[in-house]
């Protein structure tokens, strides 16, 4: 991006920021004018940002177009909040404008029985494929996937798909990508539309089609992501367990799912819940709530190292020296551990690593801590023998060398293992590298002093 442009952006993000600071504040002039020419994230940022009854009247005064794709891009508890405060007949329009896939999403937010209202007040046609994407479990392909398509038989001529393609156009959520089926409704390829529009009409439409990559509508949903992200494209068919197309998983799904995702393992990568909905709109009990339950696990957690000071006690007190540089020791390791585990769990979100590599992957990390615990051994020596003597010097360097080495390698080895046993790895690798460290982290400390200093 220019900088030119880099500056329209900043500029047009400014005004509608203003403009919304001034709605949040009851004054809704100039809004109306400001929302019809903003970009629709933009717009979508500023309406989580705001307070319920002034979310309510910046979305009513968006044209209806841009409302519903607006309102497909907020997230799902905002969503139930907005429909809130809307009226039946406002609420009833909408979710009849939305794409079956996202009003699926929509309807899973709300009450049961007004999900069943809606879903009842639909035209058939819609409700069926409603309820064909919520009939897939919850975090799958299936309720992304998109029914309303269009396919065409792999008999056809390049003419015949064209007429097709243009007789659906109206109902179909992506015209882009075409995929090309037997008499059985299975996929046998998949033509692009630019393909369809530069071919001769007269032309087999076997002859252009290109072979199809597809996923379940039962697979994960950030595998199906990671499937339409690594081909670059820009939708793939959606099979049941017959192998028969039920839907395409679009490109823009895809990427909310992996943001979805990489939220998600971003907060419990540091102990906590993702957000259900964006920060300024979350109260400060949901804020706890998402916080607490990790860190009463890691209070349980921390009573081990409880323990292994009680059993060091005498050591203690004999250098009373070593307990200056406990904090420095765990802090360390467990820096080193977190670091390990946050890039293991990447590796493994993209398929860079499967258990398969396990070896190497130890090998690897193992290498590496004991070359930062070499490195950080030597920066620390000097500051430590300012502190204490020479021997309780040594016993923090190698102390650090060993306690690197091992949370290095754990923080590689427990992603690896959750992911084998079926845990996201994100959720117990905080934890469990904290206890992990803490704990050998102060045998090691202490049996080398004990080593070295005759304890």
């Amino acid at each position: 991006m220019s900088r030119r442009a880099k500056e329209r952006q900043a500029a047009e993000r400014s005004r509608v920021s203003q403009a919304a600071d001034r709605a949040r504040s009851g004054d809704l002039s100039g809004l109306r004018a400001i929302l019809r020419g903003a970009d629709l994230p933009l717009i979508v940022d500023e309406l989580e940002r705001m307070a319920p009854k002034q979310r309510l009247a910046a979305f009513r005064l968006l044209p209806r177009e841009n409302g519903v794709r607006a309102f497909q891009l907020l997230d799902p508890a905002v969503q139930a909040d907005l429909l809130e405060e809307l009226r039946p007949t406002e609420v009833g329009r909408l979710v009849a404008d939305l794409d079956p896939d996202d009003r699926a999403r929509t309807l899973d937010g709300l009450d049961d029985s007004l999900a069943e209202r809606l879903l009842a007040d639909l035209p058939e046609q819609e409700r069926a494929m409603t309820e064909s994407v919520l009939s897939y479990p919850a975090e799958t392909v299936g309720r992304w996937a998109t029914p309303a398509l269009v396919s065409v038989e792999a008999d056809s001529t390049v003419g015949e798909a064209l007429r097709a393609v243009r007789a659906d156009t109206g109902g179909a959520e992506m015209v882009y990508v075409v995929p090309v089926t037997d008499g059985d409704r299975k996929v046998v390829g998949v033509v692009s539309l630019r393909r369809l529009l530069g071919t001769d009409e007269n032309v087999p439409l076997s002859a252009i089609m290109r072979e199809p990559i597809t996923v379940h509508a039962t697979d994960d949903q950030e595998k199906g992501a990671n499937v339409v992200r690594d081909h670059g494209a820009l939708a793939v068919p959606v099979l049941d367990d017959d192998d028969r197309l039920v839907g395409l998983f679009t490109v823009d799904d895809a990427m909310r799912v992996l943001q979805i995702e990489e939220e998600e393992d971003s907060a419990r990568s540091v102990g906590m819940e993702r957000l259900e909905k964006p920060y300024l709109s979350t109260s400060v009990f949901s804020l706890a709530r998402s916080r607490v339950a990790w860190l009463l696990i890691l209070i349980v957690a921390a009573t081990l190292t409880v323990n292994v000071l009680d059993y060091f006690e005498s050591s203690l007190e004999q250098v009373v020296a070593l307990a200056l540089f406990i904090p420095l020791l765990i802090g360390t390791g467990g820096n080193v551990g977190a670091q390990s585990a946050g890039t293991m769990i990447r590796a493994i979100a993209v398929a860079d690593v499967m258990f398969a590599d396990t070896g190497k992957v130890l090998l690897k990390e193992m290498a590496t801590g004991l070359t930062l615990g070499a490195a950080l051994a030597v920066f620390a020596y000097v500051p430590a023998r300012y502190f204490t003597d020479p021997q309780v010097a040594l016993v923090i360097s190698l102390s650090l060398v060993v306690v690197c080495t091992l949370a290095a390698t754990a923080g590689g080895l427990i992603p690896l293992l959750a992911k084998r046993f079926g845990v996201d790895p994100a959720v117990v690798s905080a934890p469990f590298i904290t206890t992990f460290v803490d704990a050998t982290g102060l045998i090691v400390y202490f049996l080398i002093a004990g080593a070295i200093l005759g304890l």
